[in-house]
């Protein structure tokens, strides 16, 4: 059976349950090992044994991809097993939804270290063995929330934007080494996040907290919210060679609610 990823070695970060584990399995299924990065490292070494299982080789590390060390630590770690990095996938990322005047300074740092600065600090520390190989690919989780902006959301809106600007700069300075970067941008996945901003969004639009995700669903044409595996489709291709010639792009995968 043909697999787009044979052999590949990818690093998929947040990877300990929700998109990123969707991800996580779906790079396996097309051939890859796979080093699970996850602050929860018992979430991540059950990714693992369910990847080992299907006869693929996997790696859980516990990380905190906002920190330089650690994201040094968890590279250096993959080298060390798998003798190389084709694939990282940028994964991590949280939502504080709150009224600006309602934003503190500290949720402010901690939604851009986790959202942005960790893009940075894991793009960065890969770069140099995929310059090596002149092969690579990069792809970055942002939002259709780095497309518009939304009320109660400006910290992750800030970051999901910054992501794709990101995106398109060291896809234009990458290009030479045979580096490919992109940016997916999921619509309304019902993660386990979700169970919190349902909360805090039934403040904002003053509806019962049961209500809200029929609310966001309702605005979406295809009428149903996307799935891990939605997500995980489109970073297979463009993890693949089917997707060669396209770096610098932010794909939507939301239904259609970004037009």
């Amino acid at each position: 059976m043909y697999k787009k990823l044979k052999d590949k070695v990818a690093i998929v970060t947040a990877a300990g349950r929700g998109i990123g584990k969707g991800i996580a399995l779906k790079l396996s299924q097309e051939g890859a090992n796979i080093v699970i990065a996850d602050l929860d490292i018992e979430a991540a070494k059950t990714v693992s044994e369910e990847i080992e299982k299907t006869g693929m080789r996997s790696l859980a590390i516990q990380a905190d991809v906002s920190n330089a060390d650690e994201v040094k630590k968890m590279v250096d770690s993959t080298i060390m097993e798998f003798g190389r990095v084709d694939i990282l996938v940028n994964n991590a990322g949280i939502n504080k939804p709150a009224f600006i005047l309602d934003v503190t300074e500290e949720i402010w740092d901690l939604t851009m270290n986790v959202n942005l600065k960790s893009v940075f600090l894991c793009s960065k520390a890969v770069i140099p063995f995929m310059i090596k190989e002149n092969y690579g690919k990069i792809i970055n989780i942002s939002s259709i929330s780095g497309k518009k902006g939304g009320t109660w959301i400006s910290p992750y809106c800030a970051s999901k934007f910054g992501i794709i600007g990101f995106t398109q700069s060291i896809a234009r300075e990458l290009a030479p080494f045979g580096i490919n970067v992109n940016a997916v941008c999921p619509g309304i996945v019902f993660t386990p996040l979700w169970d919190d901003l349902a909360k805090v969004f039934s403040k904002k639009l003053n509806l019962p907290p049961e209500k809200v995700k029929e609310y966001y669903v309702d605005r979406i044409p295809f009428k149903r919210p996307a799935k891990a595996e939605d997500i995980a489709n489109t970073v297979a291709f463009l993890c693949s060679d089917e997707a060669g010639y396209i770096t610098g792009q932010s794909i939507n995968v939301d239904g259609g609610e970004v037009m």
